[in-house]
């Protein structure tokens, strides 16, 4: 096997394996067995090690000594820590991308606010709500700062669905409206002030502890 082989592989095993980690089909603590994924998905021990190592990075497994590599568990301190990071670095991403969008662009990101007010379920909406910061913030130019967010948006996908899955509801995002209005009209610091608000209410609705496999704590919204 060779090592784009491998890496492709890898690619493939920690999206299927953060999927289930964010849906909640892996729970926090649930043991991550290397051998029972290796043979799910016919290949070696190599891939799913740098397999591990990604969803490690993305803040979605543990490696423990002697206990293996676990489901992280999550916490309010680290929802807090997560949207202030994401309100940050989205910021900064948009001021630098700002210049850089064309009315075609702005278009599709109104396609993709639409296309989350009529979500029927909160898979939708998710799916909606990334392609919509993905869009206004890609023209940044700066793969490293997209990197770490795209990082940050699936953990901020893991707590919506560990949290908002049972009391989700559609609703009309007035921020994202907010956002492309401003940005249409050039107000760009504006545009900036809104997305930095938006992204940190994440960090400030209430919680509650709960347990999931293996007695891990984890935090859901009350």
């Amino acid at each position: 096997m060779t090592l784009s082989a491998e890496d492709t592989i890898a690619n493939r095993i920690s999206r299927v394996l953060a999927e289930r980690i964010i849906t909640g089909m892996l729970e926090p603590g649930a043991k991550l067995r290397q051998d029972h994924i290796a043979e799910e998905f016919g290949t070696s021990h190599v891939p799913v090690r740098e397999a591990f190592r990604r969803l490690e990075a993305q803040g979605l497994a543990v490696s423990e000594a002697r206990r293996g590599v676990r489901v992280a568990s999550f916490s309010r301190a680290e929802v807090q820590e997560v949207a202030l990071m994401r309100s940050v670095l989205e910021g900064l991403a948009l001021r630098h991308a700002a210049p850089h969008l064309t009315t075609f662009i702005l278009d599709q990101a109104e396609a993709a606010a639409l296309a989350g007010d009529a979500a029927t379920n909160i898979e939708e909406w998710d799916e909606a709500n990334r392609r919509f910061h993905k869009l206004l913030l890609a023209p940044c130019n700066m793969p490293r700062l997209l990197a770490e967010i795209s990082d940050l948006h699936v953990a901020g996908s893991r707590f919506l669905f560990a949290t908002r899955r049972a009391a989700w509801t559609p609703r009309v995002d007035t921020d994202h409206r907010a956002i492309l209005e401003h940005l249409r009209k050039g107000m760009i610091d504006r545009a900036v002030i809104t997305l930095e608000r938006h992204v940190k209410r994440i960090g400030q609705q209430p919680m509650q502890e709960a347990s999931g496999a293996n007695g891990a704590t984890y935090a859901i919204q009350g």
